[in-house]
């Protein structure tokens, strides 16, 4: 579809349903056209279809594979959910409710949240008794141990950095692969895991949900090739796996429920149908039948299929849409021309048509315009506007500090997933206002982040969000803007390349801060004066529109993991409907 007819669509989209701008801070709030709520948002907050009936086959249908199921390798959100509420345990973990209640702590492998000592530099956790194995045997501290040390490993990309910035003793440690282990993660016995830090940290607690923290047995190692087959400590266990095909999950009848009070583990298994297109998955969803009334959607309903859907209040009610509480961005690759020049980067500021991404994503109902790097939920509801950009662009503006950097006329790349290419000829059709030619570049989701994450083959921008691990700027603006992140492969969040001294040094300060409060604000003005060196251009807030069929129970989009499903919770109403 060309770029005029994808705007002339959702225009049209946006025009028939009157939608206004909706805040993320109030997804009630009133639409700016009609004064009418926005129709996204009528189920937010709500669990849909009751409760399930234990039983039955769930199907998943997906554009696409997982990036990494391996724990030490899993750091997107919607997989983090799947991967966590289903194959494996973490020490701990967030409640299974939709809304505020959602980012409560609670225990999981552990039995409690954790102690801490030595003024926060160590944090002891016990296991709980009974923890089995896919094959019976028991869980042991030894194993979150190992999983911890193989996030080190230079062949295991692409998952979490959190115990590289936090464990003491880990400068050039390379994983447990050849024998080596990190000494600053104890297990005196098989229950206890003691973690020395190199500085205070309050809120290990929350970095113990990810999925570094879920236990690996070392006789379980395979590499690489653990991807294709975690060994279950969760509910369900792998029963096949045809890479960008199909997944099927079995239950683990080794999973003992006493030991767990979040996964309800309703259906006997989940089948995930990959590789299909996006609209095809909202088509069969819309109309429920056979066995598609027990499915529910993997990725985001697309843009075109709302008007099938926002209109239609028995449609409606299978929509979840809730705010993601993440930032969209066009990252600019500060390591190399043109974007090495500060002046080129702030000119994008000016140039990038941020209304134009909104419209091609669905407009307002869905999104609204980002005007910072921080979401509204890590800076008290509301995102900062420091540089004050009208959502449109300032075309001028930019033609003007392109022509003093000496660069009025430009060739750049795009890199995105196939499913953003309507945003990224918004894009495209913006820069061309003020002289910069977009060269777009599709990449399948299942390989984007392997390839825009490898320093050799990442382009010039590329187009990726990031959302808070838990609520907390430590989560945030270290991981999208500290150098010291930078990999040559797996390189995650730091998308830009941004290495600034002064940036670095602000963070070091900020993580050594004992006041949260004082922190919090600290990380806000980081925030804004990151935002006067223009690494990227923050693009919009989205929600996540996910439909369910007729026959699902329990769905709710969970707060922490960007409004997908909660996997931990979902089931079937009637399990004999289902098939698979």
């Amino acid at each position: 579809m060309t770029k005029r007819h994808q705007l002339a669509l959702a225009t049209a989209l946006v025009a028939a349903l009157a939608l206004g701008a909706s805040g993320c801070s109030d997804t009630k709030k009133a639409s700016a056209g009609t004064g009418g709520a926005n129709p996204a948002a009528a189920n937010d907050g709500r669990t849909l279809g009751g409760t399930p009936v234990k039983g039955g086959t769930l199907t998943v249908l997906s554009n696409q594979d997982f990036a990494h199921l391996d724990p030490a390798r899993n750091w997107v959100m919607p997989t983090m959910d799947f991967g966590t509420r289903l194959l494996y345990r973490t020490l701990v973990t967030f409640k299974a409710e939709p809304g505020k209640g959602g980012s409560e702590l609670v225990p999981d492998l552990a039995t409690d949240l954790g102690t801490a000592s030595n003024g926060g530099r160590t944090w002891t956790f016990t296991l709980k008794e009974g923890l089995k194995y896919e094959d019976g045997t028991p869980i042991k501290a030894a194993d979150i141990k190992y999983n911890v040390e193989r996030s080190f490993a230079p062949d295991l990309t692409g998952g979490p950095d959190y115990a590289a910035q936090y464990l003491a003793g880990t400068e050039g440690y390379k994983g447990p692969l050849q024998g080596q282990h990190l000494d600053s993660v104890k297990t005196p016995d098989d229950r206890t895991i003691v973690f020395e830090l190199k500085r205070p940290v309050a809120e290990f607690s929350a970095t113990a949900t990810l999925p570094t923290f879920a236990p690996v047995p070392q006789a379980q190692e395979k590499g690489t090739q653990y991807d294709a087959r975690p060994f279950s400590s969760g509910p369900y266990k792998i029963e096949s796996y045809d890479r960008d095909k199909k997944l099927v999950l079995v239950r683990n009848e080794h999973w003992d429920p006493k030991t767990d009070t979040v996964r309800k583990a309703y259906p006997d298994r989940f089948v995930v149908v990959m590789g299909l297109k996006g609209g095809q998955i909202d088509d069969r969803v819309i109309a429920g039948e056979g066995a598609d009334a027990s499915t529910v959607e993997w990725s985001n309903m697309r843009p075109e299929s709302a008007p099938k859907v926002l209109p239609k209040p028995e449609i409606k009610q299978r929509l979840l849409a809730e705010s993601q509480g993440c930032t969209e961005m066009l990252s600019l690759n500060n390591s190399r021309a043109p974007f090495n020049d500060p002046k080129v980067r702030e000119a994008m500021q000016y140039a990038v048509d941020k209304e134009a991404v909104i419209t091609a994503n669905g407009g307002p109902a869905l999104n609204e315009v980002a005007t910072a790097y921080l979401p509204p939920a890590l800076s008290g509801g509301k995102q900062a506007d420091t540089l004050k950009i009208a959502p449109g662009g300032d075309p001028a503006k930019a033609k003007q500090l392109l022509q003093a950097a000496g660069k009025e006329k430009l060739k750049v790349s795009l890199a995105v997933s196939t499913g953003d290419k309507g945003k990224a000829e918004a894009i495209q059709q913006g820069l061309s206002r003020v002289g910069i030619e977009v060269v777009i570049d599709t990449i399948d989701p299942g390989a984007y982040y392997d390839v825009i994450g490898d320093l050799s083959t990442t382009p010039d921008m590329t187009m990726s969000g990031w959302c808070p691990d838990y609520p907390s700027g430590s989560t945030w603006l270290p991981m999208v803007f500290d150098g010291r992140t930078i990999k040559p492969k797996g390189n995650q969040g730091n998308n830009s390349q941004f290495r600034d001294d002064a940036t670095m040094k602000r963070i070091d300060e900020i993580n050594a801060m004992s006041d949260a409060k004082q922190a919090n604000q600290a990380w806000q003005d980081l925030d804004a004066a990151i935002m006067t060196k223009s690494p990227s251009v923050p693009l919009f807030l989205e929600r996540k529109p996910l439909l369910v069929g007729p026959n699902i129970a329990g769905a709710f989009g969970h707060p922490v993991w960007v409004g997908q499903i909660d996997y931990a919770t979902v089931g079937l109403k009637d399990p004999a409907k289902s098939q698979g």
